[in-house]
């Protein structure tokens, strides 16, 4: 059986998420990084990189990456239709999802939350936060332009909804930001899916 290594309402969320759709017998296993559970021996020895989500796969390879495990779910999960159908809307289900994480999050959110990380000096927070915003606020409209004339990302729904739908989680419940139109009835049509549902009720959000 797989684990997945996540942490309440990070990033994983969105994996996790993908997992219920899938339907496959998997184990979810909490990490807590607010006590610094990742770099612990045990989880260190799952993923030396420190972050969730972390897959464990039943041959005992670990793969990681958001993008990196998305993919690899839908495409080993044919029956659960989260793959999109042909080139074009496999790239875009690609686009998305790697704008989500390494732009969305990593360049907007984690300068929010994580401004140390991108400024040493504590009187550069209040500045690298701004920037964060900056750059998260961009994001939201971007990912809702994407969504014109669709109701899910690639097309029809797949593993392309998940990165945006934990962007639209954080925005909406940890930032308190007002959503775009588009982006807010997908937000809202994901909310709505029993395996989010299910997600959720687990991680306690």
């Amino acid at each position: 059986m797989q684990k997945l290594f996540y942490a309440p309402g990070a990033c994983s969320l969105g994996i996790h998420v993908l997992l219920e759709e899938i339907g496959a017998p998997y184990e979810a296993v909490r990490v807590n990084l607010r006590e610094g559970e990742q770099f612990k021996p045990e989880f260190q020895a799952v993923n030396p990189k420190s972050k969730v989500p972390a897959l464990l796969r039943q041959d005992g390879s670990t793969l990681t990456e958001f993008p990196a495990i998305a993919y690899y779910l839908a495409a080993t999960n044919p029956q659960a239709k989260m793959l999109p159908e042909g080139p074009e809307a496999l790239a875009r289900a690609m686009e998305v999802t790697d704008y989500a994480v390494a732009t969305v999050h990593m360049q907007g959110f984690s300068r929010i939350f994580r401004p140390a990380n991108f400024a040493p000096s504590e009187a550069d927070h209040e500045a690298v936060k701004a920037r964060g915003t900056e750059i998260f606020t961009k994001g939201m409209k971007t990912l809702d332009t994407a969504l014109q004339g669709r109701d899910f990302f690639a097309g029809a729904y797949s593993f392309a909804d998940m990165a945006p739908f934990y962007i639209s989680f954080w925005a909406a419940e940890r930032l308190k930001l007002e959503l775009p139109g588009r982006l807010a009835a997908h937000y809202a049509a994901m909310r709505a899916r029993p395996s989010v549902q299910k997600v959720m009720e687990r991680e306690g959000l």
